[in-house]
């Protein structure tokens, strides 16, 4: 129960990112996330100063640009939505090599794309510097309600238990001649997702039970959450991020 269970998106390293406590690590991503949405989306030098110290901080985790980008490739939808808002916005327009475009449309479609990536590579430098065990133990420590870090907590441990089940089950309808490409066979295979519902839900009444018995009353023990919290040095390290985005994020609402 207590093993790191690292995540696909993590990359292990011994950079100073890495070595920071989760808890400083997800608090500087939060706050900057909010300062890049908090910035005017016509001041492009400030999202500018933003892409730099994203590149800042992945080169002192040792995360190449191209992992960067090629897992940003998840946020293509909202881009390829942004790219059809200048053709679909209203108001006052402008001619772009022949074509009539929305100028708020294109404002619009550029607020997304920049946000949204950054967004996103901040998100990513967290998992590629955090294991999933780290980042349960950094919510805790900042309080994050009981509730979802437990139920965080036993969906990573008992993920690959229920994949395993619902491989078997997989194997078991193939082999008595079920074939889940066919559309009239949809009723079987609606049938064993109900099943692996069924066992799931039995099987965390179990765990819970014997949990219970053990002397577990809600919380994690000390074992679960490890040892090591942030120092001040530590969240001093950490706030330089947030600190620099929340100077230029002001700066550019004054600007403005």
């Amino acid at each position: 129960m207590g093993a790191g269970h690292a995540h696909v998106l993590y990359r292990e390293s011994t950079s100073p990112v890495h070595r920071l406590p989760p808890e400083v690590k997800i608090a500087a991503m939060v706050l900057f996330t909010l300062a890049v949405v908090a910035t005017p989306r016509a001041a492009f030098w400030a999202f500018g100063g933003y892409a730099l110290l994203v590149a800042v901080v992945a080169a002192l985790a040792r995360v190449g640009p191209g992992w960067l980008l090629s897992r940003a490739a998840i946020e293509l939808p909202f881009v390829l939505f942004a790219f059809a808002l200048p053709f679909l916005g209203a108001g006052e327009r402008v001619d772009v090599a022949g074509l009539s475009l929305s100028v708020d449309g294109l404002l619009g479609g550029w607020n997304i794309i920049a946000k949204g990536t950054l967004g996103v590579l901040a998100s990513l430098l967290l998992a590629a510097t955090t294991t999933t065990r780290d980042l349960i133990v950094g919510l805790d420590r900042l309080r994050c309600p009981q509730i979802l870090t437990q139920i965080a907590t036993f969906m990573l441990r008992y993920l690959d238990v229920l994949v395993g089940e619902a491989r078997r089950m997989r194997v078991a309808r193939v082999s008595r001649g079920d074939d889940p490409r066919f559309l009239w066979q949809l009723r079987g295979f609606a049938a064993g997702v109900g099943a692996l519902f069924l066992r799931a839900f039995e099987r965390g009444e179990r765990v819970y039970l014997a949990m219970v018995s053990r002397g577990y009353s809600g919380r994690m023990p000390a074992v679960w959450q490890g040892a090591g919290a942030a120092t001040a040095g530590q969240w001093l390290v950490g706030a330089a991020v947030p600190l620099v985005a929340a100077t230029i994020a002001a700066t550019a609402v004054a600007l403005t």
